[in-house]
């Protein structure tokens, strides 16, 4: 579904104002493809400041009335907290709505047991990048999910970065590698600039020179096509610095810690999914 043909009235809600729910609500915005006086979301403390108030969009205390003012409707909130507002509002999901859940861990069993019968279920994995219209995401449909809540969930994720479909069995792996991800890439950020402090750059330096770094690579990964392992071959020249850095690497299991790190996210969000 193109941009263009999203519905003119649509009306999104999220049911919790937390820094995903900005992100996604931000970037919906900013793109032109909702209005903001259609966004409506809701918080414990509504009155206090919030990006989401600051851009127009209604906070409510209130989830029930998120829902009635919704097409679409985000569930945002921490996992441990969705059996609880499944129950406070599944009585205002009514067939019209399509409910979407960010939540990691949470199943579409879990929804669907917490939902009426019928109500149309997607799941998306997103990322906090989202928020500068980076973000990675991926998606996956309810049995009764319709093809055009798929295209129009789909269009509205992409305009803050990229979405793919995969099957629900995928979504605790992807939590694991982009919807943590982040973390990872801003702790390499962090360390790359400490690295270069310690070699005498200057702080605000360094951390462009990292960031920009981890940027660009990144984006030839993207846009070449070609595998990261051959992209690094061409960065080690015989003999050179690089060589020398990746053998430093390699002995400190740099590799391993971030499988590490993928796999025990992965992990931690089936966990997150079991508890009710």
């Amino acid at each position: 579904m193109a941009a263009n043909t999203l519905p003119p009235d649509l009306r999104v809600g999220f049911l919790g104002a937390g820094k995903m729910a900005q992100a996604l609500a931000s970037g919906f915005v900013k793109t032109g493809l909702v209005k903001a006086c259609n966004v409506t979301a809701s918080r414990r403390h509504p009155e206090a400041p919030n990006i989401l108030k600051d851009m127009g969009v209604m906070v409510t205390g209130d989830n029930q009335e998120v829902v009635r003012r919704s097409n679409l409707v985000f569930i945002a909130v921490k996992p441990y907290m969705v059996t609880a507002v499944l129950e406070e509002v599944a009585e205002t999901v009514t067939a019209d709505k399509v409910i979407i859940s960010i939540a990691a861990g949470i199943t579409m069993d879990t929804l669907e047991k917490g939902l009426p019968t019928g109500t149309r279920l997607i799941r998306v994995v997103p990322n906090l990048p989202a928020l500068v219209g980076q973000g990675a995401a991926v998606l996956s449909r309810g049995i009764t999910a319709r093809g055009e809540d798929v295209s129009l969930v789909m269009t509205l994720v992409r305009s803050v970065g990229q979405c793919e479909e995969v099957p629900e069995s995928l979504q605790d792996c992807a939590t694991g590698v982009s919807g943590s991800g982040p973390a990872y890439a801003f702790t390499a950020i962090e360390a790359l600039s400490d690295g270069g402090v310690k070699m005498g750059i200057p702080r605000d330096l360094a951390m462009k020179l990292a960031a920009q770094t981890m940027m660009g690579a990144a984006k030839m990964v993207l846009e070449s096509g070609k595998h990261p392992g051959q992209l690094k071959d061409e960065v080690c020249s015989p003999g050179g610095t690089t060589i020398a850095a990746m053998h430093k690497l390699e002995k400190a299991g740099f590799r391993g810690a971030l499988i590490d790190a993928v796999e025990v996210a992965t992990l931690r969000a089936r966990e997150l999914g079991q508890k009710k």
